[in-house]
């Protein structure tokens, strides 16, 4: 699975490529950016084809040298509380395979993470710090409301469903 950071992640993330990676895998790439909120490091992530965003918050520095697994784990939770089934699951992890990072963004994606940013600041206004937002929560509250990308109504929610079916 191929990361494109920004730079602002890039940073503290041990090794990422220059060079832009190439696309093998099934479940595409993804975006991911780092925010500072509450003083707390936070990741969002997107999928480039699904514009399927998670997050996740309170990131401390030795998180960063296991960041594949961060997010591996974190894709899994939500799949499973949207109701995949544990083969699905499987064929999920097997999918995924190993994790490279590179600092080849796509402006649409990056604007798809603005976007998603913009509604969370909305969706944290009934907490008091943000280490108390469940990241499944916050994923599914994400991914159930139609977004546009490159002028196509998407349902990140249903793409990626019908995406973890097809493997």
């Amino acid at each position: 699975m191929i990361f494109h950071c920004t730079k602002a992640l890039a940073a503290k993330l041990p090794v990422v490529s220059s060079v832009p990676l190439a696309d093998t895998n099934p479940l595409g790439n993804w975006h991911a950016h780092l925010y500072v909120i509450d003083r707390r490091q936070c990741v969002m992530f997107c999928n480039d084809s699904t514009r399927f965003i998670l997050f996740q918050s309170g990131l401390k520095k030795e998180q960063f040298n296991n960041f594949g697994q961060l997010h591996k784990d974190l894709f899994k939770f939500a799949l499973i509380s949207m109701g995949v089934t544990d083969s699905g699951i499987k064929r999920v992890e097997l999918a995924a395979g190993t994790t490279q990072f590179d600092t080849a963004t796509d402006r649409s994606v990056l604007a798809t993470l603005n976007q998603s940013r913009s509604k969370f600041d909305h969706f944290i206004f009934d907490y008091r710090n943000i280490l108390e937002v469940d990241s499944v929560i916050a994923a599914r509250w994400l991914n159930e409301t139609p977004m546009r990308a490159r002028g196509v109504l998407m349902l990140p929610d249903k793409s990626m469903l019908d995406l973890v079916g097809k493997l």
